[in-house]
Order: C-alpha cells, then structure tokens, then sequence
C-alpha cells in the first residue's frame, strides 16, 4: 500500500435509499484507492441519529456490496467518535482558533439581519473577547477564521477554486448541546483515518474552505481535493424521480449487472479515448482523478442498457440460471428443482436479445411452462387436421433425431422438403404448441430449450386435443 488513502463517505439517506451519484463517487474513489496502491476506506456519517437507522446503515452496505466495492479496512462509524472531536475543539479553543460564542437566539437573529443588510456574513460580538468575561449561559463554538486574504483550493477537477476569506462566516463547530457539526467531523476523521485524497460531490465545494480553516487552525496538512459534477437525466436537468431510477437497488431491481453498472458509471465523467467497454482492471489502469471532467454527466438509458446486453452475453450461464430464477421468484413463479437446468439450457439460446435480466427472464417463460399448456386462440386456430397431420409426421420424425440445434435444423428443413411446403406452413402452429404463445427462440432453438421429452410431450399434448 502506498501513502494515499481515499475515503468514500456516505450518510444514510432519509429516502432509505443509496443514490447512483453516490455510488459513483464510490466507485471513484475505488478506482483512485486501486490505481495509486492505496486504501479504500469507508465512512458512514452517522451523526443524524434519526435518519441513521440500522436499516438505511444497511442500505449502504447492501448498496456497496452488490457493486462490488469492498473496502480495505472495517468501516468508521462517525457517531462512536464524538468525543474525540470534542477533543479537538478543546485543541483548537487553546489555539486562539476558536472561540466560544454565547449570543442568544435573538441576538444571533439580529446580527444575521444586519449582516444581511450590510452585504457581509454573520461575525459574533464574542469573537475577540476574553475567557474571563465569559457568561454562565449556553454557547457554541466557533471557528476563528481569517477576515482578509484568500482560501485557495487546489481542486482536481475543477481547477483553482478562490474563496475570500471575508465571505466566509466563523462556523460553528460544536452546538449548544455539545454535539459537533458535520465540518468539524469530517476534518477530524478524515485527519485520523489518514485520508490524503478527498473524492466527493461538488455540492461540498464550498465546505472545502471552511474546513481548510480547520485544518490550518490544527496545523495539519490539507488533504486532495477534487469535487465531482452531478450526474444529470437525459433532459440535462438533475436527476430525480421524473428520469427513473435513482437508487442503487433500483437499478439491481431493473435488472442490471453490477459489472455493467461499474462500467457505465466509470463513464459518467470520465473515459480512456474511444473505449466504451473495459474491465475492473483496464479501468484502476487507466484512471486518473484528474481525468474526470467538470460538466455534468448525463444519464444515457440506452448506453447503459447496451453495456448491460454485453455483460449478459459474457456472463457464466450458471450464474445467469441463478439470477433469472432469482427474478421468476420475485413474480410469484413456483419453481421446481428440475427447472435450473431448463434455465441454464434456455438461456444461451436467448441471452443475445436481452437488455436486462428482466427480459432475460421474460425469454426464459416459455421453458418454464407446466404441461399441459394453455393454448392461445391463434395457435388452436392453426390447428386444422390438414396441419395435424404435417405435425404428426414431423414429431415421428424428431423423435429419432440428435438433440441439437444444427440437427434440428436439419431435420426441420428437410421434413418440409419432403412434405413438398414451406416451413410457414406448420412453423408457426409447431412455435405456439411448443411456446404456449411465450416469446421463444427460432425452432430449433425451442426445442433444444425445452429438450426432447419436453417437446415430444408438448406436441402429443395438442395433438391429442379434440379437433
């Protein structure tokens, strides 16, 4: 490991939900942590103890796991650590670089109206008075930050960022309650935890320099920035409900691969030239935080369904078989145990036509199906005796036949041959009695699908129906 640990952080969200910019920005950081030889730490910003419930913890964990982005060491839990920010409030209290601020409701209400009128941020009457003249009331305290110059952050994706010292407000660091604030956290664990690269969203850009300050007013070094754009809808505008899936397990619910999704996501901001398809391991290769642009990346529904299609078409059939039952299950399908191996036969047959493990499973229902089957008005319109009888034939003739695709197809075209008519003549009544009117591959392909016992019966079952 080298000297450059990334964290990811996350709080849980009180929508109980881990969203796909958020995700992003952990597979980011992963990506940095990999291709620098550093560590991927995780963080959950647990202090709104509301919203931090054990399930929206979880959604966190089950968000990041299913990605695929396991990080190096346990995860930090923000909340366990409250005293030692106070700590380092103490620290900075001795330093003369905070101080404690006792305005009351109403007269901190009054100063933000005359800041507000006289164009500058909030300053406490407190922030250069002594120790001694302090009230016996309740305060908070404040960071003591400068009142001239500049803060510079150095960010990697977004350039030199100037902020003017006198446009930024002494923050509180702990509140009346004792209970430190969410920049004063950060900074402290980000410090403890070693984190020397901080790979987040740029709605925290502004949080940037107020905890420089913080880290200044300790004496310690100042971490890599490099503050990430929103990823937006196809529309341009942010993403929200109105544009789909937003949350991790929605995508996974849709029926995405986690390897297509890192994939897509590494994309949304960054790219290697022209390619659009790479591995877990070409990306740590290639990537760079300061590869990754400044714009706003925009969901594209139809690039991440066309990434998904090739990772479907590359994935281990058993694992295929194992997903798709998952998904017939999630319907109420009452599964047998002879069935995964039907999947894992069917599927190789339909998989290059699915954009999702959805349709993946909506290919697969034909084989699924428990004879005898439910015949659709069109199929039993076909059968007339005259293709009856073709049918008939056909099915003593399959019955000596090699179980293969090419065989099949073989068998099927000379059968129409020697019957002196096109395969339109008996096709589509034979992919209706095999189908039960489901989607289904080409004939051959269904029967290779459902395997000779299968279809013979199948075909005996609708043959043996009343005309």
């Amino acid at each position: 490991m080298s000297d450059r640990p990334v964290v990811t952080r996350i709080a849980p969200s009180p929508t109980g939900m881990m969203h796909i910019g958020t995700a992003r920005t952990a597979l980011f950081n992963w990506l940095y942590a990999r291709h620098t030889g550093g560590k991927f730490l995780l963080r959950i910003e647990d202090t709104d103890r509301e919203r931090s419930t054990e399930a929206a913890v979880q959604v966190i964990f089950d968000g990041l796991k299913w990605l695929g982005l396991e990080a190096d060491e346990p995860p930090v839990f923000q909340f366990a650590r409250v005293e030692r920010h106070r700590e380092v409030v103490e620290d900075l209290l001795a330093r003369g670089a905070a101080y404690k601020d006792f305005m009351s409701a109403e007269e901190l209400e009054a100063e933000r109206e005359k800041a507000r009128a006289e164009g500058r941020v909030v300053r406490s009457p407190w922030r250069d008075t002594t120790p001694n003249d302090a009230p016996d009331r309740p305060f908070v305290v404040r960071l003591k930050s400068p009142q001239d110059g500049e803060t510079l952050i150095d960010d990697q994706v977004k350039g030199q960022v100037r902020f003017q010292n006198k446009d930024l407000d002494d923050l509180i660091l702990l509140r009346t309650d004792g209970t430190p604030t969410y920049n004063l956290a950060v900074v402290v664990d980000d410090h403890d935890m070693g984190v020397t690269h901080v790979i987040r969203g740029d709605d925290h850009l502004n949080n940037a320099a107020r905890q420089t300050l913080i880290y200044q007013g300790m004496g310690w070094d100042v971490p890599v920035w490099a503050h990430l754009p929103l990823i937006h809808g196809p529309d341009g505008a942010k993403l929200s409900k109105r544009h789909g899936a937003q949350a991790v397990s929605e995508f996974d619910d849709m029926g995405y691969l986690p390897e297509a999704m890192r994939n897509y996501l590494a994309k949304l901001g960054w790219g290697h030239g022209d390619d659009e398809i790479f591995s877990d391991e070409q990306a740590i290769a290639w990537f760079d935080i300061k590869d990754v642009v400044g714009a706003p990346a925009r969901l594209d529904w139809a690039k991440l369904n066309h990434l998904n299609n090739h990772y479907i078409r590359q994935a281990a059939v058993e694992r295929l078989a194992t997903l798709t039952a998952n998904v017939h299950r999630s319907r109420d399908w009452n599964l047998r145990e002879a069935d995964l191996p039907v999947l894992a036969r069917t599927i190789p047959l339909v998989r290059d036509g699915a954009k999702t493990m959805l349709e993946l499973a909506d290919a697969t229902v034909f084989a699924l199906k428990q004879r005898p089957l439910d015949l659709p008005e069109k199929t039993l319109g076909m059968l007339s005796d005259e293709t009856r009888g073709r049918l008939s034939r056909l099915r003593d003739l399959l019955a000596g036949e090699d179980w293969t695709v090419p065989g099949l197809e073989q068998a099927i075209r000379g059968f129409a041959e020697a019957e002196g008519v096109g395969i339109g003549k008996f096709g589509p009544a034979l992919r209706g009695v095999l189908s039960g009117g489901s989607p289904a591959p080409d004939l051959a392909g269904t029967l290779v699908a459902l395997g000779k016992d299968e279809s013979l019966g199948r075909l005996d079952d609708a043959l043996s129906r009343p005309a």
